[in-house]
């Protein structure tokens, strides 16, 4: 008895993966109480160092701001990153070679350079040149960085999402007296920005989870709390634990709204990018959907 991909483990085979999956449990055990054992050395577990997460002082005077903080720069990021991205990818799409070129260039650049990098490149920048109020700069400078890496990927997304149509798109606008650009912004831009929904909203996390890096040049943000904490209660580890949750959390929440999303689209026989895909192409709609009438071919295609 097989399946399509491999064959259905025998007596042995399930045995010796019962025997991986009991070796691999008492390591991650172990390593568990090794962890364990030495934060209880460094009196870590005590009571009176988590107590403090317990009370309204400790939320309302650190986590909350800082989580504010933090959502109010991976906010801006995300807007502006969506404009730059919709910018980029049509610029790289363009028939126009030198805009063409320069976007591409502009992509694969900023791909490439570490977020924190540009974060250190734009606070220098800022706080020289007295771009913005001082009180601005940290923000402002997360939020460059972030927008112009992000923007990069969103303009990929883009892309994929436009190549992932049928060329039948195309070729209808074409026929039907469209020009090119026209094509791509009434007839296959809607369609990809819908196809990458998925995508973008997973793109969040990434968004928020660099933010932290803010943390490095004195922007408040959540990250920021626990030094404050660990030295007005002394426990920066249970500090740094707790707000390692409360990340978590959000970013187990926005996975799940973005699987959602490609869910209900995917339901409704319309194409999506996978989360985190920035080249590739759709996810073909399931079996016996029926395709909507605006993701089949214009007339005269």
């Amino acid at each position: 008895m097989s399946s399509v991909l491999f064959d259905v483990p025998g007596p042995r085979a399930r045995t010796r993966h019962r025997l991986v999956a009991a070796v691999g449990g008492i390591v991650v055990l172990g390593a568990l109480a090794w962890v364990l054992t030495k934060f209880a050395e460094k009196d870590n577990l005590e009571a009176a160092k988590w107590a403090p997460f317990l009370t309204w002082e400790i939320w309302n005077s650190y986590f909350i701001p800082g989580l504010i903080g933090t959502l109010k720069a991976a906010a801006i990021s995300i807007v502006l990153a969506g404009a730059l991205g919709l910018l980029l990818g049509i610029g790289r799409m363009s028939p126009i070679r030198a805009l063409s070129w320069l976007s591409t260039a502009f992509i694969e650049l900023f791909r490439a350079v570490p977020v924190l990098v540009m974060m250190f490149f734009s606070f220098y920048l800022y706080t020289t040149k007295g771009v913005f109020p001082d009180e601005i700069n940290p923000l402002a400078a997360v939020v460059t960085a972030l927008t112009i890496y992000n923007g990069s990927v969103v303009a990929e997304l883009i892309r994929s999402g436009v190549g992932s149509l049928p060329s039948g798109q195309a070729e209808g606008g074409l026929s039907i007296g469209l020009t090119p650009f026209q094509t791509l912004r009434l007839i296959q831009l809607p369609q990809a920005i819908t196809a990458m929904l998925p995508a973008i909203v997973g793109q969040l996390v990434v968004v928020l989870k660099d933010s932290a890096l803010g943390n490095i040049i004195l922007y408040p943000e959540l990250l920021t709390t626990y030094s404050q904490i660990g030295s007005y209660k002394s426990n920066p580890v249970p500090a740094l634990m707790v707000i390692a949750v409360i990340y978590i959390v959000i970013n187990y929440l926005l996975t799940v709204l973005a699987g959602r999303v490609e869910r209900r689209l995917r339901a409704k026989g319309r194409p999506t990018i996978g989360r985190g895909a920035a080249g590739g192409g759709a996810l073909p709609p399931p079996a016996g959907a029926v395709v909507p009438a605006e993701t089949a071919a214009p007339v005269g295609a």
